[in-house]
């Protein structure tokens, strides 16, 4: 049975904003946070592809230092962008509270940290080694560019900065084109399978200045957490899995990068 918590919204009922209002507040939701970086990623993918030479000659770079030889002032930009990247996820909270909910209408709250952490392991186990054996494959066949994770200077903070950067990462994508987009598509009158292609492409989108294979990757992705939100009712696991991917990733590279023949760099 679906957990009390995070159930998708149905149709809209009296006394609830209009769909107007609902249309126009989802609207901006997006352009200030995941809608936009679609935008971004199809002008990059477009750019790359433009370029003379193939996909997987050019790099994606995710993690770069700010401010290179002033570690100081590195570390303020690094912290200030993930903080501000945080704000859209705010706002949607501060959303949902005017409705009398809040995010624990979408399943993000401290009632089941282990639950939550628990599930997140399975699906982000099942998943990295699925996503990067695709990854490798689509490279190699030209149709990724080369992800870089990370190439921040070898400083103490370092490591911290990359798993904050994965947790916000986590936070955003899974509370914003998960939990809530999924509620107000519901709340327009959405099918339920219109809005896992919506969620799913719009996630891809995103991740289009990696390639062709970051954005059907993705998409694959997208659909698999739709689906276990709706089993589930919880966005709390995609955000654990979504962080340990992320993390994995991220720090993962940085140990490994120049140590593994199999790990494409730069």
């Amino acid at each position: 049975m679906q957990a009390e918590a995070g159930r998708v919204a149905g149709p809209l009922a009296e006394g609830d904003p209009s769909r107007k209002v609902l249309r126009s507040e989802l609207l901006l939701v997006l352009a200030l946070s995941l809608g936009a970086s679609a935008v971004a990623s199809l002008i990059s993918f477009l750019g790359a592809l433009t370029k003379p030479g193939g996909l997987k000659d050019q790099a994606a770079h995710l993690n770069s230092s700010a401010a290179p030889g002033r570690p100081w002032l590195d570390l303020a930009w690094q912290l200030f962008g993930i903080a501000t990247a945080l704000v859209p996820v705010v706002l949607v909270a501060h959303l949902l509270l005017r409705e009398g909910t809040g995010l624990r209408a979408l399943g993000l709250d401290r009632r089941r940290p282990w639950g939550d952490l628990g599930r997140g392991a399975l699906v982000a186990a099942a998943i990295g080694s699925a996503g990067l054996a695709f990854y490798l494959v689509a490279r190699a066949a030209g149709f990724n560019l080369t992800v870089v994770p990370e190439s921040l200077p070898p400083v103490w903070w370092k490591y911290p900065v990359l798993v904050l950067s994965a947790v916000q990462n986590s936070v955003v994508e899974e509370v914003i084109v998960v939990g809530y987009l999924l509620r107000r598509l519901g709340q327009l009158g959405w099918s339920p399978m219109a809005a896992l292609v919506a969620s799913s492409v719009l996630r891809g989108s995103y991740h289009l200045y990696q390639g062709i294979g970051g954005f059907i990757g993705n998409v694959v992705m997208g659909a698999v957490f739709v689906l276990l939100y709706r089993r589930w009712g919880r966005v709390g696991p995609l955000v654990a899995a979504h962080a340990l991917l992320d993390i994995v990733a991220f720090v993962g590279y940085a140990v490994l990068k120049g140590q593994v023949g199999w790990l494409p760099g730069e």
